[in-house]
């Protein structure tokens, strides 16, 4: 009874094929035992990942890889452009310089306000009077002389230009007479002060009686001509080279015209703080007339105009850098691309 039983059920269980087959067991007695529980079936295998798959993220790693490769070789090439944008420029400087002063008459003053870019780097030639009294000191500027670094400051002062002929009229420009050192302008300062407190006082000295009979006989001197009772002062000759405004970097501090604290040239700016028009022409003086007893101020020297911060031979450099760090990064991505294909 209990085998005809067994039989059946694995006859049954085969047709429907949803459940595993049970071996089959013989019956020792003729009493009925419960049937033990149906193994587990092993889980169904996982689905096969799509074809391509695998070698879509193998692309994708090995350009990971060799992306430091190619932004570094990228900079490289760009230092390059760079150098022959800077070699441009510095001819351009270089050939201004060599042309000859221009006379700072009403048509070189003209064509000057009219584009100040196109008059950029071309030396002029002017002769007038200082205004101390409007000198503005931008700094600390730092010199070296032997080895010893000093700060002191650059000192721009408006000149107002004479008039050479009947009728013609020059606009005023503003000058950078060059380096002073710190003690030069608490001087200047002093001077100011000193000058304010005396035009302030009233006189100390009276005019004498004219009533007496001594003046009488005293003044009675011949008065003299104009041209020869006031001499003139002879005009200052400046030979400069007509520039623009500094660009400043992010950690310069901005200018405080209100209380005199210069950190880097804006014309602009300092042609308001003189009393002069926004567009008044800035040059740097580059005359190297010196006087031994007076030194200061110390003009610019020419070379420095043509020089950069960044010149060709320094992109050079960094080409070769982003170079050498570009053929490091990429022969290592090589090297462990072949490590992993090894491996597998």
């Amino acid at each position: 009874m209990a085998a005809s039983l067994s039989k059946h059920l694995r006859l049954r269980l085969r047709g429907g094929g949803e459940y595993c087959l049970l071996p089959s067991r013989a019956s020792t007695s003729h009493t009925s035992s419960p049937a033990p529980p149906p193994p587990s079936c092993p889980p169904a295998a996982a689905a096969p990942p799509p074809p391509g798959a695998g070698k879509e993220a193998s692309a994708w790693s090995k350009l990971f890889l060799f992306a430091p490769g190619a932004i570094t070789f990228g900079l490289g090439t760009w230092q390059l452009f760079r150098r022959q944008e800077k070699i441009e420029m510095l001819d351009y400087r270089t050939r201004r310089l060599e042309m000859d002063p221009v006379a700072w008459n009403e048509v070189a003053s003209s064509a000057a306000l009219r584009d100040p870019a196109a008059m950029e780097f071309r030396k002029i030639v002017c002769e007038g009077d200082f205004d101390e009294e409007k000198s503005v000191f931008v700094g600390p500027r730092s010199r070296s002389i032997s080895g010893v670094t000093e700060n002191g400051y650059y000192v721009i002062t408006p000149l107002i230009p004479r008039s050479i002929e009947s009728g013609s009229l020059q606009s005023p420009i503003l000058v950078n007479r060059g380096w002073v050192p710190r003690g030069w302008r608490d001087k200047n300062v002093k001077d100011l002060q000193i000058l304010d407190e005396a035009s302030e006082s009233p006189e100390a000295v009276k005019k004498p009686d004219e009533k007496g009979s001594w003046w009488k006989f005293w003044s009675n001197k011949p008065k003299l001509s104009p041209e020869i009772e006031k001499p003139r002062i002879p005009p200052v000759r400046i030979i400069g080279v007509i520039r623009g405004s500094e660009k400043p970097s992010i950690f310069v501090p901005a200018n405080e015209p209100s209380s005199g604290q210069w950190f880097y040239v804006d014309v602009p700016m300092i042609a308001r703080a003189c009393g002069l028009p926004e567009n008044t022409v800035y040059i740097e003086d580059i005359n190297e007339d010196v006087s031994p007893t007076n030194p200061y101020p110390v003009p610019k020297d020419v070379n420095t105009l043509i020089r950069h911060s960044v010149m060709p031979e320094d992109h050079l450099k960094y080409t070769f850098t982003w170079y050498t760090l570009s053929a490091a990064v990429t022969y290592m991505a090589s090297k462990r691309i072949k490590a992993k294909k090894v491996r597998i």
